[in-house]
């Protein structure tokens, strides 16, 4: 336990120093936001994978592979290539054109003001709903080490709460402390330590599990024990229909109709309908106009270098995922070779194994990595929010004749206020989540963006796409329509009225729905 509390002290006291070292350099916005647009590219990789990697994927997609037993959670990452593509040759290039520091300031150069608040404030509402959201992941480890330590089985409801909000409490406010000192700097340069991390401590849980799978056997022996246990379709916990053990791809056909091929394609995450549709308008999205993901992307010295980055971590994206699988479908193995019965929630399995099964040292290495990726979006965010609050809102509606001392100074105030609103938002939601265990906080945390980003992506692609469609008034309403048909279709799915409409299919929708009306406005002409 000692060597597990030093890893994860020698892990808080890295971060702290880098954001330390590079505070000392902040002395304007765009320095503090965009690290004078100077940062390498690699660096800006590593940053877009820590980020991309919340502790909700770091649980989550384990869980995904303990469940589903096959790869075909992977298949998503056919569009995130496609999507990367297109935000590197359609989208970088305009924003480092108008030398934008907020991604929104590009809409109000386009089509206007009105245009511009409503995308920002779009935005900072989902950001901060998602961020808080996936903030209560987090938590779910610091929960079961808190139990093992103090030799519990389980606690009570109030009790569990008060141990959540504790925990996501200290996160947020050690991510914060570094996040305002450093900026977008302080972010990147944690980013890549908390990558680098995240990789060793993935490989090395891999590592245990196969040799505990192996015992004393050979690696032949190992492997036909593995696929023998994953072939088992007798044995499934987790409960899933139509298992489909090994697979790595779904092509959404049923062979029972057009009627039943179109509500599986539309009804199902996993087909290669929505890896290369539904998953590319995902990733433009969040690639594309989420301040997050871009801002990091500004920082390097030109759209190429950005572009380099964004599409090779996009390359990267097949390999990560195919690794976390892996290690939820050993799991499986694990639990079934030794008896052990797994949680009940599929998110809390992989942590469960972290806490009781690591041996001293490998534990505290994936607490600090689950740490780590934890910080790392949340930093990201953090950054991103209080960037696009002090560029949009404080600059130009509040204060207008501000200093770039003042904006520097409102930035960090508004790191930390936003920091207290996530911790509001992941607090709401470990309450939630423990007074009600049967709700899936997973697709609440990974479905929030579907039903706002469509409306984004359909503005800005209008913005991209065209040159004389588009104005405040009709992108406005545009977004609206985008919005509520999201809402409507998820409405009829629960009552089945229609097919439900699985998340990756939301920002789709809701695109081609504000595409199509905003473009019915012509963009009036400037005098």
């Amino acid at each position: 336990m000692f060597f597990d509390c030093f890893v994860i002290l020698a892990y808080f006291c890295a971060i702290f120093g880098i954001g330390l070292c590079v505070s000392r350099r902040q002395d304007s916005l765009e320095g503090y936001a965009l690290g004078n647009r100077s940062l390498p590219w690699w660096a800006i990789l590593a940053s877009i994978i820590a980020a991309e990697i919340s502790a909700a994927t770091f649980l989550g997609a384990p869980g995904e592979g303990f469940a589903l037993r096959n790869y075909t959670y992977m298949q998503l990452a056919i569009g995130t290539i496609l999507g990367r593509i297109i935000v590197g040759r359609l989208f970088l290039k305009p924003y480092y054109d108008y030398r934008v520091v907020s991604i929104y300031e590009y809409l109000e150069k386009r089509f206007g003001v009105t245009t511009r608040r409503c995308a920002s404030i779009t935005f900072l509402i989902s950001r901060v709903l998602a961020s808080g959201t996936r903030l209560f992941f987090a938590g779910i480890l610091l929960v079961i080490a808190y139990l093992f330590v103090t030799g519990q089985e389980s606690a009570g409801k109030l009790e569990t709460v008060v141990i959540y909000i504790a925990a996501l409490t200290l996160i947020t406010i050690a991510t914060a402390v570094y996040t305002t000192l450093g900026g977008l700097k302080a972010v990147v340069w944690t980013d890549v330590l908390q990558a680098s991390i995240l990789a060793v401590s993935v490989i090395t849980t891999i590592g245990v599990l196969f040799c505990n799978i192996m015992g004393e056997g050979t690696l032949a022996q190992a492997w036909q024990s593995i696929c023998s246990t994953l072939s088992n379709t007798d044995y499934n916990p987790c409960g899933i229909r139509n298992l489909k053990p090994w697979a790595f791809a779904d092509t959404g056909l049923t062979g029972q109709g057009l009627w039943a091929d179109v509500r599986h394609i539309l009804g199902n995450e996993y087909t290669l309908w929505s890896a290369v549709l539904g998953s590319t308008f995902i990733t433009m999205a969040t690639h594309g106009t989420d301040q997050d993901m871009v801002q990091r992307m500004l920082a390097a010295k030109d759209s190429k270098t950005g572009t380099r980055a964004v599409i090779i971590s996009g390359l990267m994206d097949m390999p990560i995922v195919f690794i976390f699988l892996s290690c939820g479908m050993l799991l499986f193995v694990y639990f079934a070779r030794n008896g052990i019965t797994p949680p009940e929630k599929q998110i809390e399995i992989f942590p469960w194994f972290i806490i009781h099964c690591l041996p001293v040292g490998v534990r505290g290495l994936l607490v600090a990595a689950l740490l780590a990726t934890a910080m790392g979006s949340l930093s990201t965010a953090l950054n991103a929010l209080a960037t696009t609050a002090t560029r949009d809102w404080y600059r130009d509606v509040f204060r207008p004749a501000a200093s770039e001392r003042q904006m520097l100074r409102a930035v960090r105030v508004l790191t930390v206020l936003f920091a207290a609103l996530l911790i509001l938002v992941g607090a709401v939601t470990a309450w939630y989540v423990v007074m009600d265990p049967s709700v899936r906080i997973l697709p609440i945390a990974l479905g929030i963006f579907g039903y706002t980003y469509g409306s984004l992506l359909g503005i800005f692609l209008l913005g991209m796409l065209t040159k004389r469609r588009g104005c405040d008034a009709g992108n406005v309403l545009g977004m609206l329509a985008g919005f509520a048909a999201v809402i409507s279709l998820e409405l009829l799915g629960r009552r089945e009225l229609i097919p439900a409409i699985a998340f990756p299919w939301r920002v789709t929708i809701g695109t081609l729905v504000t595409l199509a009306v905003a473009a019915c406005f012509p963009t009036p002409q400037r005098s």
